[in-house]
Parts: C-alpha cells; sequence; structure tokens
C-alpha cells in the first residue's frame, strides 16, 4: 500500500518550509529570541540526546546541560563524542555530562546501549530522538534494513520502546517525562509504502529520507495515542528543526552543496537556532502534559494530513514491532 504526500517540492527545494498555521498552545516563548533563563532549570531531570556529538544534537545536549539536566549522549564515533563532552563540560560548567556508545544502525548495539544505561540506576526524563543520516548512497544496516529507514526510524523506534519503562517510572502527573523526536519538513513530501518499505524497487536517496520522516511522525503520533490511553506520565511530541547548516548536507547534490557554501549564511539557521524547537518540547512548561504535537519554530503547526491516519499509523507500528522483535504487548513495547 503507497500513501502519497502531496507534491510541496518548490518550497522545499529553495530550502524553505510549507506555510504553517499559528500556534495553538498558550504561552508560547519564540526561544531564538529570548533567553535560556525563561525556562526554569531542571537540576534533577535527565537526558538522553542521540546524535548528541554534533550538529543539532550537539546543541540540543549543550543547552540541555546549561540548564541544569544530567544529559548523556548517544553516538556511534568514540573520539568525536568525547570532544563533545569536554566542550559541552566547559561552555556550561556542568560535569553531568557523559557518553555512552550506541550506533542505531544496529539493533544489537541499541540493546546493549540501553542496558548500560538502565545499570546506572538513574530515571530518563527527557529521551531526544535526533540521530540521523540524510541522502546516502543505498546501503544497508548492520541488520539488512536501507540506511534511511533503518537508522533514522527503526532505530529510534526501538530505542524508544526499550526505554519507555524508565521513562514511565521517572514521570509523574504534573510532571510528564517526553520523547522529543526530530523530523524534518521533507516529510510533507513523503511517501511510505508499506509493501516496501526497503525502496526495494527502486532507490532514491531523497525519498528514502522522506519516508523516514515521514515514519517518524506516524510514530510519534500512535505512540501519544497509546501512552494517553495507559494514563502514563509520559508525552510524545514531534519537532521540525527547519532547514539547518549542518553536515548532513555532504551527500546532497553538488549543486546544493555550492548553495550552501555560497548563501547559508543567508537561507539556513545555525545549528544552536535549529535546536531550539527540541529544548523548547523538551523542557517548556507549557508543553507539560501536552503530546501529540507537531512543532516548527517552537509553535505548534499541522504536519502531512495522512499523518492523522490511526489505521496507517497502528499498520506501520505493528510492522515496525516485527522488524525489531517486539511483539504489542510485550514488556518493552507497549499494546495497542
Amino acid at each position: 500500500m503507497s500513501v502519497h504526500a502531496p507534491l510541496a517540492r518548490a518550497r522545499l527545494g529553495r530550502g524553505l518550509s510549507p506555510v504553517r498555521p499559528q500556534s495553538n498552545i498558550p504561552g508560547h516563548l519564540n526561544c531564538r529570541s529570548t533567553s535560556l533563563s525563561l525556562f526554569p532549570r531542571q537540576p534533577d531531570r535527565v537526558a538522553i540526546v542521540t546524535g548528541g556529538t554534533d550538529g543539532i544534537g550537539y546543541c540540543t545536549a549543550k543547552h540541555l546541560a546549561r540548564l541544569g539536566m544530567h544529559v548523556v549522549i548517544a553516538g556511534n564515533n568514540e573520539a568525536r563524542a568525547e570532544e563533545a563532552v569536554g566542550r559541552i563540560r566547559a561552555e556550561t560548567l556542568s560535569s553531568r555530562v557523559e557518553f555512552l556508545y550506541c550506533d542505531l544502525a544496529s539493533m544489537s548495539s541499541i540493546r546493549q546501549f540501553v542496558q548500560k544505561f538502565k545499570m546506572k540506576n538513574i530515571p530518563l526524563h527527557v529521551l531526544v530522538n535526533n540521530a540521523g543520516v540524510m541522502m546516502v548512497p543505498q546501503r544497508e544496516t548492520k541488520d539488512g534494513f536501507e540506511e534511511h529507514f533503518g537508522l533514522n526510524y527503526l532505530g529510534h523506534f526501538l530505542l524508544t520502546n526499550l526505554l519507555l519503562d524508565t521513562l514511565r517510572a521517572s514521570g509523574s502527573p504534573g510532571c510528564s517525562a517526553r520523547v522529543v523526536t526530530v523530523s524534518s519538513a521533507t516529510h510533507y513530501v513523503g511517501q511510505l509504502d508499506l509493501e516496501d518499505l526497503q525502496g526495494s524497487g527502486s532507490y532514491s536517496p531523497h525519498a528514502a529520507y522522506a519516508q523516514s520522516k515521514l515514519a517518524l511522525v506516524l510514530f510519534t503520533y500512535r505512540l501519544q495515542r497509546l501512552l494517553a490511553a495507559q494514563g502514563s506520565p509520559v508525552t510524545a511530541n514531534v519537532v521540525d528543526p527547519g532547514v539547518v547548516d549542518t553536515d548532513l548536507y555532504r551527500h546532497v547534490f553538488w549543486g546544493t552543496r555550492l548553495v550552501k557554501r555560497a548563501l547559508g549564511w543567508l537561507l539556513f539557521k545555525t545549528p544552536d537556532e535549529g535546536a531550539w524547537t527540541s529544548v523548547y518540547a523538551a523542557v517548556a512548561p507549557e508543553l507539560e502534559g501536552v503530546g501529540g504535537r507537531y512543532l516548527y519554530n517552537e509553535k505548534e503547526t499541522k504536519s502531512l494530513k495522512v499523518t492523522y491516519d490511526q489505521k496507517l499509523q497502528q499498520q506501520l507500528w505493528t510492522k515496525s514491532c516485527q522488524m525489531t522483535g517486539i511483539a504489542d504487548g510485550s514488556p518493552e513495547g507497549i499494546s495497542g
């Protein structure tokens, strides 16, 4: 079954995001024009940030650490991670920043990461699913999945499910734990083919990337529905960082890279700016108990219409459980 998105490619091709409606969340703060000091300190909270070694993830980890959180960076490059940890500690004067190895392209590595984290016997209040690859050549994860779908989506699907028990135990009424998942405006032009999620028929790096980001939105909405039905003190929201100047663009068409080098300062957000919506979703008081939202520039907006299809959400969830070896209703997952 294929689900086709409207083709808003003209705006995306120019590095622009689709027009989005105004926020429905009261007390909205535009973080890029304000200060972290407007958010409450978070000294008793713990966060995991995937892909926190550079780009948006690094800036997200840095800002959360500056707010007093204990931050665990999950990444697959130990040398780069240790450098990132050192820089964040120096910039924030916080010693509560650390690294744990996690290769999201490997199911066994994800399980080992979760096991090592749980052995620390610390709570988990914020999970930021940030890591990803963009428009890479056709290749597979260690488990044989197409890399965009396997790493960007399935890796975070498994990681979140394995950490749900800790998130639930750490949240409380009036002080929920939060799952923040980073998608992209590219999801608006995505296609989800439930019969060929690996793109084996014909491979397109852009289509594969867009599908993975579309899947993350569907996943977030399904997760929020299940958590709410259980009365769990955990919320799930999805964020769109906008068009950000990061190393993810190294695999795109050479002409796009040329434009990025020449006009990136004008057309692209900085990684710091791109991280603000993730930080907002992780700590904003007005989002307490609020889930199932698509956030752009710290405002709620509408995602692609098909993402609200509850049947499609459930079908993707079920197939994802099968792919990752999680049974619906098992202690590792949640039932529908």
